[in-house]
């Protein structure tokens, strides 16, 4: 670059965001090969290209062999072609200037040299730029925090200049404070990067040789919570496509960038990765308001629909709230009588008359008595079988039948609702039951002790009619 743009790039600190202009790599960039570069659009001319090796080297024994390249178009062209002196799979950044400032013309993104023809660079020898600088803290820059940059000032020639590069993204002068001289640290001044967290910064020294004659050192920048310099002009990383259009980014040649550079471009990746977003989003919220809404129609026809544990509460048939068919209570019908029991007819023991007649009384002279299902005071329950129907002699009483209470029949419901209660006015229905006699006791006379009792009987009967005689003689 001529010396006299030198001082007018320089006073043109944190160039404009948008460039009129851009430039595109016109071929793939080879070892050791020429390499061209067009502009596009309109720039101010004289224009320049500066390419900053970028990453480490990829020579053995990490020989740097790569120099900053800084080359100027002739007059008003606005195509340049050099030879590229880097090796194979190796790394540079371009940014294109024209009189205006510096990187007026775009940043390209980190690009990958293939490979090419040999012998344009010594592969064993490591190459050191005319002057070096240095940042106090050490490799350190810190986002709104002062740095100190300094040199040897007997190293140098004219004033030094310094320049910021972002790699796809935006490069800058650095404007220069005072100068001040500190011993072991040499000349320098004080300069607190308004560039955010995170970016990576090439820091570029140059001298009245051009730029880059005090070679280049790499920061990735820290946080230091301090973000006051910051505003919407300081200098990104992602203004944009990156410039130079089309050219590989990874040592098999398979990475491309398809950037075309300059303020002017598309960004298609954008655009497109906003509307799948946006599409994305909006099935996510019509997802989430269907289900609101099935929720809460859900909660409505639960509220509205008595619980039926017997019923599918999705079944579409009419529903009057009454239970299936196959749950309807049936009334409680007595049985028929069908268990006989028999017993005697007793009478007042102790009078002869009524021993003779129980005597000579037939046997099956019986009183039926039916029995049907009851509950009796002890608490069993179903048909108890007949007494014995043998006759019985016996003198004694026989003892008092149990008595029962009457007894409510009650159906409970199983499953559905209940039936609606009776008015107040109605009373329960009671069933009344006659007694079953179920606890008469009888003991079956055996044959032999019958006619026994029936001739004692017979002669006593005999002894008190001869006394009676005897008394009447």
């Amino acid at each position: 670059m001529a010396p006299r743009l030198r001082p007018l790039l320089a006073a043109v600190p944190y160039a404009a965001l948008a460039a009129a202009y851009s430039f595109n790599f016109k071929n793939t960039p080879r070892q050791c090969q020429n390499l061209e570069i067009g502009i596009t659009g309109s720039g101010k001319p004289p224009y320049s290209v500066l390419i900053i090796p970028f990453g480490p080297t990829p020579l053995p024994n990490s020989i740097e062999a790569r120099r900053i390249t800084d080359v100027s178009f002739n007059g008003t062209e606005s195509s340049v072609s050099f030879q590229l002196k880097f090796p194979e799979n190796s790394q540079f950044v371009a940014v294109v200037s024209d009189s205006t400032g510096f990187g007026t013309g775009g940043t390209s993104a980190v690009v990958t040299v293939l490979s090419g023809e040999d012998g344009c660079f010594d592969p064993n020898t490591t190459v050191q730029p005319p002057f070096l600088f240095h940042t106090t803290p050490d490799h350190l820059l810190i986002t709104c925090t002062a740095s100190r940059i300094w040199w040897d000032n007997s190293t140098v020639q004219g004033v030094p200049t310094f320049q910021g590069v972002i790699p796809g993204g935006q490069s800058f002068s650095i404007p220069e404070g005072p100068l001040s001289d500190i011993v072991g640290q040499g000349t320098g001044f004080s300069w607190s990067p308004p560039v955010r967290v995170g970016t990576v910064l090439l820091l570029v020294g140059g001298d009245d040789r051009g730029f880059g004659t005090g070679g280049s050192n790499t920061y990735t920048m820290q946080d230091g919570n301090v973000y006051s310099c910051l505003n919407n002009t300081s200098p990104s990383s992602t203004p944009g496509s990156p410039a130079g259009g089309s050219y590989p980014t990874s040592t098999d040649g398979s990475g491309v960038n398809l950037g075309g550079g300059g303020g002017s471009h598309v960004d298609v990746g954008a655009i497109v990765g906003g509307v799948i977003g946006g599409v994305v989003g909006a099935i996510a919220l019509a997802l989430v308001i269907l289900f609101a809404v099935r929720r809460q129609r859900y909660k409505q026809g639960t509220k509205e629909r008595p619980v039926d544990l017997l019923q599918d509460q999705d079944n579409d048939g009419p529903s009057d709230g009454r239970p299936p068919e196959y749950y309807q209570p049936e009334p409680f019908v007595l049985p028929d009588p069908t268990v006989v029991s028999s017993t005697h007819e007793s009478s007042v023991a102790g009078t002869a008359p009524y021993a003779a007649g129980l005597a000579t009384r037939a046997s099956t002279d019986h009183r039926q008595s039916y029995l049907s299902t009851s509950t009796s005071e002890t608490g069993l329950t179903g048909l108890r079988p007949p007494a014995s129907s043998a006759p019985s002699t016996s003198t004694r009483k026989s003892p008092m039948p149990p008595s029962f209470r009457p007894v409510n029949i009650i159906q409970h419901d199983d499953a559905g609702p209940s039936e609606p209660p009776p008015p107040p006015d109605d009373e329960p229905e009671t069933i009344e039951l006659p007694p079953a006699y179920t606890n008469i006791r009888r003991d079956a006379p055996r044959p032999s002790q019958e006619g026994e009792q029936g001739e004692g009987a017979a002669g006593s009967a005999g002894a008190t009619t001869q006394a009676v005689t005897a008394a009447q003689a």
